[in-house]
Order: C-alpha cells, then structure tokens, then sequence
C-alpha cells in the first residue's frame, strides 16, 4: 500500500555516512585488487538501522480484538459500524494484511451511515486506488462500470433536521398598517409583502408584526443590515416563490449570511445547498469552506470537504487547505464531516504520514486525531501515532506523555516508545526492564524480544533476537542483525544463509540492500548488480544508505565492473534461472534486457510473471501496465489489458479481451489467456475440453520456450484434472525437456494417481535438487511419503517458507489424533500470533470446540469471519458454538 511507513525516518543511531564512490571506481580497470575485505572497511559499509516503533495498533492479542469487533458488529446501531470496520482496518494493518484491509475499508464505506462517512471512506478507498485508473477504462472498454467511489451529490442527500415551519404570525394591531412595506437601501425602494418577509423567521415577524416601530411603518431604513439592493429584491422573490432563481455566488453568499444574521432558515439551507453546486474546484472549495465554517453551512462544508479529499495527496501541498483542517474547533470539525471527525483525520493522518511522517502537517493532523477520538481504543491508536511522530521529530518529553497515555489506554505496543525514549536518555538498562515487565505479563510476542535485544550485548542480545525469529519469523531486523555480524566476523557463507533465510520468503527492500551490501564488500559485483537490479523492478525510486544514494546511480557504478551481456547472453541467462526458478536472479537479467532495444512489451510481461510469483501484487500490476504501454501490435496491447483484468478479478472481461486479440491474430498469449480465464470463469465441469483445445492451439503458435513450458505444465493439470494420465505425463515429460523445472510437481502427481508413491517422491526430490526457492516443493514431497519424513519435509517447509499455513495445520492434526490437545492448539498458535489466517483459526476453533473450550472456540469463529465473513464452512461452525454459548 502506499502508506507504508518509512523505514529511514527511525534511524537515528547509523554510522558515518559512506561514500560510495570508495568502493566503486567508475572507470573500469582501475580497481585495485585488495584481500576480500577487511573488518574496518566491512564497517563502514554494512550497516543494519534500528527497527522503527511503528504507528500502528498493535493489540498484544490480535484475535482477541477481532473477536470483539465481530460481536459488536452482531449487535451494534447502524451508526457504529463504520466506525468498528475502521478499528478493523487498523488490526489488519499493524498485521500488515493489505488485501484485508481494504475489504474493511470498503466495508466501512458500504455501511456508512452519514453522507460524510460515505465522503470520508470514498475518498479513502480512491486514495488506495491511486494508479488503478487503467482498470475502469479497460472494464468501461468491455461495458462494466467499475465500483466508482466519485463524488457524490451532497446537496440531494444531506438532509436538514431544521424545522422550516412559518413563525406564527402576530395579529395586526394597526388596521390601517400598509400589507406593502418597503425597504429603502441606498437610493432605491424595494416593495415586499409584509407577511411573506415576515414569514421568512421570527426575527422578522417580530418587527414587522410585534411591537416594534417598523410594526407601524410602510418605509423601513434597512441600509445598515449588510444587504444591497439587488440582495433584498432576491429575498423578496425568495419570499414569495420559496425558491432562488439563478444568482451569482457572491450575491449567494451575502444572501447566506443574512439568512444567519435573521434567522432566515429556509433562506439559509437554500443558499446553502445552491452554492455547494459552485464548488468544482480546490480554488472555490478554498474560498467558500470560510465562510461555511463561519456561517455554520452544513451542505457547503461537505462539499467543499469532498473536493479536498478527492485530491489527495496533492491538496496536502495548498497551505491553505493544511490550515484549514489544522485550525478546525470541535464546532468546525462538526459543521464540516459531522460525527465523522475521527475517520477523517485518521485519513488526513495516513496520507500525511506516507508523505512525511515527521512533518508539521502530520503532527497537526495527529493532534486533531487526538482530540477527536472517543473510546479506548481509537485514544490507543491515535496517542500512539503522535507519540511516534513526536519521537521523530526528537521531541522526548512530548512523545513519553503520550506513549504513557497510550499504555494506560491499554495499547502495550506503546511500551516500545517508552523504551527507546529510556535508552536516547541513556538508561538502557531501564529500557530492558520495561521489555521484561511486558514479557512477564502478556503472552509473548516477537516484537517484545526483538525491542528488548536492542538494550541487550553480546550473548543477551543474540538470545532475544533468536526468540523474536522464533515467535515472530516476519521480523526482518533480527536476520538482519545475525547476518551483519557474521559477516563483521568475516563468516561470509554463514552471513549469505542468514539473509537469505528471510528473502527465501520475502522480498523486504532493506534485506535486499544488505545483502547487495555483502557482495560488494566481497567484490562480487555480478551479484551485487542482480540486487540492485532486482531492488530497482521492486522500487523504482528507491534510495539506499540511509536514503541519500539513488539506487540507480549505484547501479550504474557497479556496472562499471560487469562484463556486458549480449542479447543473446541474456536469454540464455534467463533460461538458466527460470529453469532453477531463480526469481530475483530472473528479474535482474529481465531489467538488464529492459535497457536495450529488445522488445519491451514481452519483457515487462515476463517481469509481471515473476513479481506474481514473489508475492509483489503491487509492482507486478506496474509491470503489466509497462507491457500494455510498451506493446507492439494491437493484439499484443489486447492481451496485456486482459491480464490486467484477469488479475484484478475480472474473468470475463479478460476473456473478453482475449478473443478480440484472437480476432486481429492467432498468439500464443491470446490463446494461453483465453484457457486461463475460461477455466476460472466457468461453472460448467465439461469446459476442460475448450481449455485443452485452447492450450493446443497456444502450442502451435510461436512463442519462447519459457511460456511453452508453462503450457504443456498447464495442459498436464488439466488432463490430470480429467483422468487423461497418459497424455498428462507426455505433456509434463515434454515440458521436461525444455527445462520448465515445475513439470517435476506435476509429473509426481501422475506418478501418485498411478500408485507409485516412491517415483512421485523420487521426482519432487529432483525439483527439490534443481529449485532455488524450493519450500512448495518440500511441502507437495511430503505428500509422497512416511509420517516421520513427512514431518521433516514439513519442518524444512517452516524454516524455508514460515508463512506456508499446512505444515503447521498438519503437525497440529498429528497431535491432535495423538490426543495431545494443548500441544496441537500451541501449534497453531505459534502461526495465528503473526499471521491472520482463515484455515489456522478455523482448525483451532474447531479444537476448542473438540475439548468443550466454548469460549475459545466461539473467539476463533468470530475472529476468523473477520478474515472471511462468507466462508460457509466458517459460518455453520460459527453457529453451533454460538448455540453452545451459556
């Protein structure tokens, strides 16, 4: 997502700045050959930040907060869902669960309640869309309107409460009292019936009807009440017809205020709602939120609210608007977004945080959060985040005030505040301290360790990083630290494998950077170049050392000394790595290829395939719009766009795609999408057959034997789908043979069906053998064979890859038929604590259900429906343990 916090603001404790021209001369040849490296220099090139305190709601037991949120939302007014969806959303982002998230997004905007939720989530949920514009012109290219969060008609939908009856009106006393009066402004008379102006408010009906002197006058001085002629002929027509004709916005807005001066009410909303169809853009949504604001314009300030937010994040850069949400009073915040204060500036936050998270804009932003929040839990979240900001902005006093109020609050996470406020102040051990009290006190969680490491030397240290791995494998920082200081040691190979334990299942950015580090400390610049190259598809901006090189200026220099590939070179390299599946090496030769005249569509394509397969949904989208920018044909342009749709969840619209494209030309690419999205679009259990043709079809058109591997994969599947076990292993056997290594998988599963469970297992171990990212191929071996090398396949699996969910759902069921209940709920308990997943929380509520545990059972349920809340297996679990509920 875009509002991912930057890691360079929190370090705060780095070394000298490094030069990298040091180490990387420009000029080819002029290196001069030293020892590999030596203690001093790897020092000041490898450098491993602190951990930042992320400004995240981090409850110490997630699946516990999601329970609750599920419960209240069972119960709860429509008024207060959108809020619990909001705290929902903040779960999932301190897990880091984007997709999640954003379905807690939408679904705070679909239950919306107030006109100003909806501008609120709306605008949110565009936010999180920026760049996605593509995908609804592509799905309005094939007749579908996409689910648009646009503007929206404030005027038609924000209803007044105001009671617009006419003021009763006073008998007339004077009989002989004129129904004609005028008003005299400047030198003109303006000629209104006195009971329609009087009807207008009580104000009015009090002067001209009670018993004030104008009561008894046909002529009346208004020059000093601040309307002009032509003004008060508009509340004469007004007054008479109930309605304004066409005016101009500033004789609407001294109508506006002298509706409020009067208490004009019906002149007022009227007003109100005209000049909301004035406000188009930033520079009138300006000018207009004064005076809403002064004159209480309910309609005006959400309009003028709603073009602000539909502008993010490039309206954070108008001073003006800045001021506007800066200086809004409690009155303000409520004429302008109503109840919704706490969403709104929880929005302004999060963009204003991806900007800068140091900035004055986030700290005026955080302040208002503050201010604006009610309950426990919004007071945990919003003092939180200022505490972080106020850390980086290194002002101490101010960030402990608030941490200490976000821990009473009852969010633990803030201790990790506490603590490196202790340790700037040079109390370290005080720090320590606070960690252990939490550790004693809470179940433990790897956050805990890995923040109390940071206070702890030598041995210590390493003992509580070993544990924060261990409770929480997603922690880059403690790989990081191990790593650096086997390589300080000069344990290069041992320095390597640590790294590499956290890329082999995660691609972090920082991880990347250390390990190209290592290379280049090493002189391996061949492999140092793969890194940068890779960080680069990843990142295109990205900056290292501490943010002030350009990862493109560095990969620049360390080209310097690579030999060049040819075209030629290239393809065989990436033939290579593809073959051992070798992503980030394969990415690195697509970026080098994407540097010359080659073709750029196909390549951007191929790198899309890689990024998919790496977990990188985001950069790979960028890619597969490069490919669509960068095709050749019209038919090549057609393909791209179907697998834009295709991976955005529109089947049909990809399939359509597909066959336009087959219709200008016959393609590999066209045919293979078109098999794609027919076999996940269709219901009919007989269109194995159109896919089987479609895959023929691909196989006959030119194409490289990357993609042609992939197909004959995929025509295997589909004939192991329909029991065709001849034709299934020819095509795996013939993938095979122009190398597309993940035909092993394949070819073992036909070996399975069979009954040759020893062939199925003997060909997962040559994938195994040829794999560099082999975790899945462990995981299906285990399939092939005994309980006890089952076991071990599995544990392998969690030391490659700790985020695969089976092995642990298996080790737990083998206890679970051992009847070691406890043991198998600790083993799915050791996954759930860093990772929101809907099969470990259903196997546990379904043990807890087992041992009479109902309460723990009906967590889980609830907890799980938060993850998935149509999972039918889900639900009627869900239903009988609520059933057993005392």
């Amino acid at each position: 997502m875009r509002n991912i916090f930057l890691p360079e603001a929190c370090k705060e404790t780095q070394l000298h700045a490094l030069n990298p021209q040091s180490w990387l001369q420009v000029e080819r040849g002029k290196l001069t050959k030293s020892p590999p490296f030596s203690p001093s220099s790897i020092e000041s090139l490898i450098k491993v930040p602190e951990p930042p305190v992320l400004p995240f709601y981090k409850p110490v037991d997630y699946v516990e907060v999601l329970a609750q949120i599920h419960e209240e939302l069972e119960s709860c007014p429509p008024h207060e869902r959108s809020n619990l969806y909001l705290l929902q959303f903040q779960v999932f982002r301190g897990l880091e669960e984007v997709k999640l998230l954003r379905r807690s997004l939408l679904l705070a905007w679909q239950k919306a309640s107030t006109i100003h939720e909806k501008i609120v989530f709306g605008a949110w949920l565009k936010y999180e869309k920026l760049g996605e514009e593509l995908i609804s012109e592509l799905l309005a290219s094939c007749g579908k309107c996409a689910q648009e969060f646009g503007p929206i008609d404030i005027a038609s939908q924000l209803h007044t409460d105001l009671d617009f009856n006419s003021p009763e009106i006073y008998g007339i006393k004077k009989k002989r009292v004129s129904r004609i009066v005028f008003f005299q402004i400047e030198d003109e008379r303006i000629a209104c019936d006195r009971q329609k102006i009087a009807a207008l408010s009580a104000p009015f009906n009090a002067m001209l009807n009670g018993g004030f002197t104008e009561s008894l006058q046909e002529d009346i001085d208004f020059s000093k009440n601040g309307i002009s002629p032509s003004g008060m002929r508009a509340i004469k027509d007004f007054s008479e017809t109930g309605s304004l004709n066409e005016i101009c916005p500033d004789l609407l807005l001294e109508l506006l205020i002298f509706s409020n001066k009067f208490c004009c009410e019906r002149l007022k909303d009227a007003c109100d709602r005209k000049l909301s169809s004035f406000v188009t853009s930033r520079e009138e949504a300006v000018d207009l939120m004064e005076y809403a604001l002064a004159e209480n314009s309910n309609v005006l300030a959400a309009s003028c609210l709603q073009v602000f937010l539909h502008d993010l994040p490039n309206c954070l850069s108008d001073d003006r608007v800045v001021r506007i949400f800066r200086d809004a009073n409690r009155q303000h915040r409520a004429i302008m977004v109503g109840s919704a204060s706490f969403s709104l500036y929880c929005l302004l936050s999060e963009v204003a945080m991806a900007r800068d998270p140091c900035s004055d804009i986030t700290a005026y932003f955080l302040e208002q959060l503050v201010e604006s929040s009610v309950g426990g839990r919004q007071r945990q979240l919003s003092l939180h985040q200022l505490g972080c900001t106020r850390l980086l902005r290194k002002e101490y006093d101010e960030a402990e005030r608030l941490f200490e109020a976000a821990v009473s609050a009852g969010h633990v996470y803030s201790v990790a505040g506490l603590a490196r406020l202790d340790f700037i102040k040079g109390w370290k051990q005080r720090s320590c301290d606070k960690l252990s009290s939490v550790i004693s006190s809470f179940n433990p969680l790897g956050w805990m360790y890995q923040e109390r490491g940071l206070y702890c030397e030598g041995e210590k240290k390493c003992d509580n990083l070993e544990k924060a791995t261990e409770l929480d494998p997603t922690l880059n920082y403690p790989y990081m630290y191990r790593a650096a200081c086997l390589m300080r040691k000069q344990s290069v190979e041992a320095a390597l494998a640590e790294i590499n334990r956290v890329l082999g299942f995660k691609l972090a950015l920082e991880c990347l950077e250390l390990r190209f580090c290592f290379y280049l400390a090493l002189e391996d610049y061949r492999a140092a170049l793969c890194d940068v190259q890779a960080i680069l598809t990843l990142s295109p901006e990205y900056r290292m050392f501490e943010g002030r090189v350009a990862a493109t200026q560095l990969c620049t220099l360390v080209r310097e000394h690579v030999d060049n590939w040819t075209a030629a070179d290239c393809w065989l390299q990436l033939y290579d790595r593809w073959s051992s599946v070798d992503d980030i090496g394969s990415l690195s030769v697509i970026y080098q290829m994407l540097e010359s005249d080659a073709a750029k569509g196909v390549l951007y394509f191929r790198q899309s395939l890689l990024l998919l397969r790496l977990n990188c949904p985001e950069a790979a989208m960028r890619s597969l719009q490069l490919a669509r920018h960068n095709a050749a044909s019209e038919h090549e342009r057609l393909v791209y766009e179907g697998w834009i749709l295709y991976d955005t969840g529109h089947c049909e619209e990809g399939l359509r795609k597909a066959e336009e494209s087959i219709s200008l030309k016959r393609s590999f690419e066209a045919f293979f999408l078109k098999a794609y999205a027919l076999a996940d679009s269709s219901l009919d259990p007989l269109c194995s057959s159109t896919v089987v043709s479609l895959l023929e079809d691909a196989l006959k058109c030119p194409s490289d034997r990357l993609r042609k591997g992939q197909a004959l994969n995929n025509l295997g599947s589909v004939y192991v789908d329909s029991g065709k076990l001849e034709l299934a292993a020819d095509c795996y056997i013939s993938a095979l043979k122009i190398r597309h290594t993940r035909a092993h998988q394949g070819l073992a599963r036909v070996y399975f069906l069979r009954g040759d469970r020893n062939a199925a297992y003997e060909e997962m171990t040559k994938l195994i053998e040829k794999a560099c990212n082999n975790a899945s191929a462990y995981e299906k071996r285990s399939e092939y064979c005994e309980r006890e090398l089952t076991k071990a396949d599995l544990e392998m699996v969690t030391q490659l890859d700790p985020l695969r969910v089976y092995p642990y759902r298996y080790r737990a069921a083998v206890l679970m038929d051992s009847h070691n209940e406890k043991e198998a709920i600790a083993e799915l308990s050791r996954a759930i604590a860093f990772k929101a997943d809907l099969h470990l929380l259903h196997l546990r509520a379904a043990f807890h259900e087992h041992i009479g545990d109902v309460s723990g059972a009906l967590r889980d349920c609830r907890a799980a429906l938060s993850v998935d809340p149509n999972h039918p297996e889900m639900l009627e679990l869900h239903s009988r343990v609520n059933c057993q509920e005392p």
